[in-house]
């Protein structure tokens, strides 16, 4: 018996281990792209992010909300990170002022959360996450990342603009083995769907396709750095994006803790005290991301669909994983070794757990009725939020940077509308 549990959160462990590299290995690297970085820069993005990602994760689940849910970079911030490098260029920074101007907006950011989350203002503003506000969020992300995953299937990255079909070939595969173990495989096999597609799928490329070489001379041991990206940049224009960030992401933050407490089947004693303290530790999981010039982590509401799809619902394996990516970080060579996850098959994994998110959207859409005045709010954020992902960031170059920057996130615009509408246009019988 105990060689049976000790298997099986060894293998959970394993897959939780797999599913954090899998949601974080990509976004370094099209941060890396966007910003001009060669791979030892890459590298080293790499080894901080994860490195926040895990000691975040770890203080979320230990003294947090205390869910196992992963830390890790969000839509939001790739999308800020994407437009302040156009309008930095467009205003006449460098790339290199940029980021030293999101390590200062990220822990600004990291302190409006904390304050939020410390000063329990976050449930004040509990009731304004809906089921309208929180469904619509979650299919806004969807929208919004699904491009950019399916792209990596397809093998558009770097400087590729056409379909490479072989290695379309090998991520469609494995996005269809995980989906086919966890959908009909009973036991282990649809317990650990996630691992065992990503291993044929690693394995496939490797031997269709190959590996690549990477420039050697990295040392064997080292620590993450502390601000990287060179000192910190201030400029008052960053005290205003970080409060709507803040905000934004304690949506996100609640969104994820709904979604994760439906999947557990569990109600929340005190759901106040849930969102405060994972509220105030987002907030340190900002500070961790900014100090440690990584790429900013939220709760990531595709650790529902993770577990929906695996089964995998316990805290310790999760645990486990968070502290094992923790050690990995200080060892360069094995960041290196992980990098090397083909981009195509770590896309697959991630847009598998997408397709439970969406269903999960639909619950939270459905679980109130829709009269018409819940239709029209969903209906003009939800055009007008993915209306803007489709529009060009150049568009709102006349603009101030402040607007630009909010304007030209379709998630954070959308997401915003359905809030604001929702409270502004009550009725009567209105009981949400």
């Amino acid at each position: 018996m105990n060689k049976s549990n000790f298997a099986s959160t060894t293998m959970e462990t394993v897959q939780w281990f797999v599913f954090l590299l899998a949601s974080s290995v990509a976004m370094p690297i099209v941060i890396g792209a966007i910003y001009q970085m060669d791979f030892i820069e890459v590298s080293g993005l790499m080894q901080r992010s994860f490195f926040a990602i895990g000691v975040a994760s770890l203080l979320q689940v230990l003294f947090g909300h205390k869910l196992p849910i992963m830390e890790g970079p969000a839509g939001i911030w790739i999308s800020i990170f994407s437009v302040m490098a156009v309008t930095g260029l467009q205003n006449g920074n460098s790339l290199a002022d940029t980021l030293r101007s999101l390590e200062t907006l990220m822990l600004l950011t990291g302190l409006f959360l904390f304050l939020f989350g410390f000063l329990k203002l976050a449930q004040k503003i509990l009731p304004v996450f809906t089921p309208l506000v929180t469904g619509t969020f979650f299919l806004l992300l969807t929208v919004q990342l699904s491009g950019t995953f399916l792209g990596g299937m397809l093998g558009l990255q770097g400087d590729s603009n056409t379909i490479q079909l072989t290695e379309a070939i090998l991520a469609f595969i494995t996005f269809f083995t995980i989906l086919g173990l966890s959908t009909f495989a009973k036991g282990w096999l649809s317990s650990y769907a996630v691992f065992i597609g990503i291993v044929i799928g690693w394995v496939g490329y490797a031997i269709v396709i190959g590996t690549e070489n990477h420039p050697g001379n990295v040392s064997w041991f080292s620590f993450p750095e502390l601000f990287a990206f060179g000192t910190p940049i201030f400029d008052i224009s960053l005290i205003p994006i970080a409060f709507f960030t803040a905000v934004i992401v304690i949506s996100n933050t609640v969104a994820s803790i709904v979604a994760a407490n439906q999947i557990l089947g569990r109600q929340p004693k005190d759901s106040n005290t849930e969102i405060n303290k994972g509220t105030m530790f987002s907030g340190i999981s900002h500070g961790l991301a900014g100090g440690f010039a990584g790429i900013a982590n939220v709760p990531l509401a595709t650790t529902s669909g993770f577990m929906a799809l695996t089964g995998q619902k316990r805290r310790k394996p999760f645990v486990y994983a968070t502290i094992l990516l923790i050690i990995f970080t200080f060892f360069p060579p094995v960041i290196s070794l992980i990098s090397s996850l083909p981009g195509p098959i770590a896309n697959a994994a991630i847009m598998a757990s997408f397709v439970q998110l969406v269903g999960l959207a639909v619950k939270n859409l459905t679980s109130v009725k829709l009269d018409s005045r819940k239709i029209t709010i969903l209906g003009v954020s939800y055009l007008i939020g993915m209306g803007i992902m489709f529009l060009p960031t150049e568009v709102f170059a006349d603009l101030p940077m402040i607007v630009q920057n909010v304007m030209g996130n379709g998630l954070i615009v959308g997401t915003g509308l359905v809030i604001i509408i929702e409270q502004l246009w009550r009725t009567k019988n209105n009981v949400d």
